[in-house]
């Protein structure tokens, strides 16, 4: 076993240029935009949210103040109190939301596995359907290949 980034791997049977990787693709530059809240459907926006004050850095109760969004203090217990935020605004994390733009998905095939691409082989397929029958091939020929030992 390998330690990996998602856990424990499979030691590999062969060397990276024996394999092959099958993607599809739609990277955030090209194929997304920036959205807002109520595009994605945001919790938040939907619902309203609550932050506890407790705890909170000078900076991020400086940010919430000069933030513009409306809220309402509940000073629940000493040590505890809440700020309620209410439906219908841009939540904090609004800058990160995305939506995609309609771009089809980059069928990709490229030389190699998690551990990389030595020979630099990549292909895009300009339809889906022939990366499909390209993995459905090459399935094909790893299980014949299982199958002959």
């Amino acid at each position: 076993m390998i330690d990996s980034d998602d856990g424990m791997r499979l030691e590999p049977a062969m060397p990276a240029h024996a394999y092959q990787t099958f993607q599809i693709s739609m990277p955030l530059e090209t194929h997304w935009r920036v959205a807002t809240c109520a595009e994605v459907n945001c919790e938040q926006y939907l619902n309203g949210w609550r932050v506890r004050l407790d705890g909170l850095s000078v900076e991020d109760r400086w940010a919430i103040h000069r933030s513009g969004r409306r809220y309402v203090r509940h000073d629940i217990a000493e040590g505890e109190t809440w700020l309620e935020f209410e439906a219908g605004q841009a939540c904090f994390a609004a800058a990160e939301h995305r939506t995609p733009i309609g771009k089809p998905e980059l069928f990709i095939v490229k030389g190699g596995d998690w551990r990389g691409n030595p020979r630099g082989e990549v292909r895009q397929h300009k339809y889906a359907e022939d990366w499909v029958d390209q993995f459905a091939n090459h399935q094909d020929r790893v299980a014949r290949a299982v199958q002959e030992g």
